[in-house]
């Protein structure tokens, strides 16, 4: 049993969630979850020891520290346990009564969904689902539904919604959590352009995402975006280099999961007669994968 003495405030939880974030954007995923497994265990010992009053504000930091955790985990690849915290997160996302939080926690089920954790058309349907929960147009939804849309093929549609969302930017604030962030809009548009070989509007999204960010992350994903958009139009050569050396200059422990997928993006997209290129076995070292089954 907690001493209550022991106890921490909301606003001591709300700053963990914040700095739980801060170490999600700038240090390796297995020091994150490291260090927030101890606030998880924590706040369970918080909540069990509990006044039904005091439930609400714990369900919510529990979703919050959750969604890091989601995240973190997909980093390392660990599917499985990304997918059962997010129907823990979920649950207590709801069991708060906080609408905005639910979503953001629906949204970072399917941003991991897309990193070789579910199929695209999964990720989709998830998307539609939390979609029909919203009283607004989610901005993080939009921009996964995006990214969705582009990994099936169907680059008019994802158009269409990175169309969309740019309209929409200026005129909808992000959660009160920054788990939103405006930059995410560009990274959505330079995965989409990217796949689609639009180079030109790719380049300026990448531009202004890297103006906005340091977020190791991104900056490394969307010069795979890079790699990938000169591959599609034809530079199998020349992109498959780029994408190498891009994961070659991370440090190990900065290779996350969703790095590397984006790397196999990049593989993915080689034509088979390619695949035999030098620089194609060379990238799919990096990658763990035999470029013939990609």
């Amino acid at each position: 049993m907690l001493d209550q003495d022991d106890a921490r405030s909301i606003e001591d939880w709300e700053i963990a969630c914040a700095d739980h974030l801060h170490a999600l954007r700038t240090r390796p995923p297995a020091q994150v979850i490291a260090d927030l497994s101890i606030d998880l265990l924590a706040l369970q010992r918080q909540m069990e020891a509990a006044a039904p009053s005091d439930l609400i504000e714990l369900h919510r930091t529990k979703a919050s520290l959750s969604v890091v955790h989601i995240n973190a985990l997909t980093r390392l690849a660990d599917h499985g346990a990304a997918i059962r915290w997010g129907r823990n997160a979920r649950q207590a996302a709801d069991a708060s009564g906080d609408l905005t939080l639910s979503l953001v926690v629906r949204a970072q089920e399917v941003g991991s969904g897309l990193y070789g954790q579910r199929s695209p058309e999964t990720v989709l349907r998830l998307i539609h689902a939390a979609q029909r929960l919203a009283r607004r147009p989610s901005l993080a939804l939009m921009a996964h539904e995006a990214k969705a849309l582009s990994l099936v093929g169907n680059h008019v549609e994802a158009f269409s919604v990175i169309d969309r969302l740019t309209h929409l930017a200026g005129t909808i604030k992000g959660d009160p959590l920054g788990f939103w962030k405006p930059d995410q809009i560009d990274f959505a548009a330079s995965w989409v352009y990217a796949a689609a070989g639009d180079e030109r509007r790719h380049d300026a999204a990448r531009e202004a995402l890297f103006a906005q960010t340091n977020d190791y992350q991104y900056c490394a994903n969307a010069t795979l975006h890079r790699a990938l958009c000169t591959v599609v139009k034809g530079g199998v050569d020349e992109g498959v280099r780029q994408a190498t050396t891009v994961i070659a200059e991370l440090p190990q422990a900065y290779r996350s999961n969703h790095v590397l997928e984006t790397g196999r993006m990049v593989l993915r997209s080689v034509p088979m007669a390619q695949r035999h290129f030098a620089a194609v076995g060379e990238l799919s070292k990096f990658l763990a994968v035999d470029p013939t089954k990609a």
